[in-house]
């Protein structure tokens, strides 16, 4: 099995960026890191007509936008109730209403600009891999019917037909929901970004800011860069910046492993309607269709740790547990990104000071999420309105024993890759 992201393989080509040489010396905004909200961000500056940099230590997407299963989800992992009881009842209410229309956000970008991205509006299935797993789902179709969406459960014989499995006992469909290339869609957005006017540079690592009385200086290579407000979009990819203390949380790894391209008629007997799924076991795996007929499996776990063989072992074995007529076939490549994981699940919007915004923490949900806080926290930090923020900015956000937690997270995953699906 190649190690080597499919994503890279399938996507569009990516937009020639600038030279770091051209950079002008002030800019309205910058922003650093090149993934979904940091182009999300660019494009909402270019809309407001400011000027923007973006700047990336690797290249556009290279992160977890690069890297992401591919699920247009609404709303997030968490269940509305539990988001309310951890942030309040009206400001989880807002977030919750803000996130549920995200695919909303992301299918109009992509339709309204034209990104070549295979988007398909197909809707989700969280699929309850135990008893316990369709409790879970019958109380989070209650909290989201009581909230208006449109979400069906279904019980098991529905979801065999759906799935083309018999391994699950019901499903949670979310029609408002999705899937996407997600390398195409990032270096999408990068594209339309610049085409408005946006400078992006890539390989261009930031090394330090400084908030100075009129906004932020940021040293990139041997230059600096004056900017009246500062974007930290880096997520679970912040390496090397000095100036400001780094925002907390747990970096969770997640890997992916994809078939060949398998004939029409496997597609047409397992998730026929494409949807994209996932499941409720506590160690999560994801799988779904991608353009060319590949089936791609994912699951918790970093293929740069010492599980990497446990969690290759348990894709092939995962891949046949499911779908058995697929005994003979061979998963071709696989790769794998980091999460940025809260201990609450929810996102964070960090306020660095002197207009600078750090964002955080999409903990699995990186599609939707990512473009609407990217788009809302350039709008705040450029026009002083925050009142379309998903979340109040917070001055401080503590994580306890994050390389611990880590840690065990990875560990868990290899031991239940080990001696599961077998």
């Amino acid at each position: 099995m190649a190690l080597e992201n499919l994503w890279e393989k399938t996507a569009v080509a990516p937009p020639a960026t600038k030279i770091l040489a051209s950079a002008q010396s002030t800019y309205d905004l910058v922003v650093i890191g090149a993934g979904f909200s940091g182009c999300s961000a660019a494009l909402t500056a270019r809309d407001l007509g400011a000027s923007v940099a973006v700047f990336d230590a690797k290249t556009i997407g290279y992160g977890g936008s690069g890297r992401n299963v591919g699920l247009v989800n609404a709303g997030l992992w968490t269940p509305p109730d539990e988001i309310e009881a951890a942030i309040g009842k009206r400001e989880g209410t807002k977030l919750y209403e803000t996130l549920s229309a995200a695919p909303d956000s992301v299918f109009s970008l992509i339709d309204r600009l034209n990104i070549e991205c295979h988007a398909r509006r197909k809707g989700t299935l969280h699929c309850a891999h135990a008893a316990t797993g369709l409790t879970d789902l019958k109380q989070r179709a209650k909290q989201l019917r009581k909230r208006g969406a449109p979400v069906e459960l279904l019980d098991e014989n529905a979801t065999r037909h759906r799935v083309g499995s018999s391994r699950f006992q019901g499903a949670l469909f979310d029609p408002r929901a999705g899937t996407i290339q997600p390398l195409s869609y990032v270096r999408g957005l990068a594209k339309e970004a610049m085409k408005a006017g946006a400078d992006l540079f890539e390989n261009a690592p930031v090394h330090h800011v400084k908030k100075t009385s009129s906004g932020w200086m940021v040293s990139v290579g041997d230059q600096t860069i004056f900017a009246k407000a500062l974007l930290l979009a880096t997520n679970a990819y912040l390496e090397g910046i000095s100036g400001i203390a780094p925002p907390q949380f747990t970096k969770v790894g997640y890997f992916q492993a994809a078939t060949r391209p398998l004939e029409a008629t496997w597609q047409r007997s397992i998730l026929p309607g494409k949807e994209g799924c996932w499941d409720t076991a506590m160690v999560m795996s994801s799988f779904r269709w991608d353009a060319e007929g590949r089936l791609v499996i994912g699951g918790v776990g970093s293929l740069d740790s010492l599980g990497r063989g446990a969690h290759l072992a348990w894709a092939q074995r995962k891949l046949t547990m499911l779908f058995p007529q697929l005994a003979s076939e061979t998963l071709q490549e696989a790769w794998s990104g980091t999460i940025s994981m809260t201990s609450d699940h929810i996102p964070k919007i960090l306020d660095i000071g002197t207009k600078g915004y750090a964002l955080f923490g999409y903990s699995g949900r990186g599609i939707g999420p990512g473009t609407v806080f990217g788009a809302t926290a350039a709008h705040a930090l450029l026009t002083g309105d925050r009142q379309d923020l998903p979340v109040v900015p917070t001055k401080a956000h503590t994580e306890k024993l994050t390389v611990v937690k880590g840690a065990y997270y990875e560990a868990g995953a290899t031991l239940t890759h080990m001696f599961s699906a077998r």
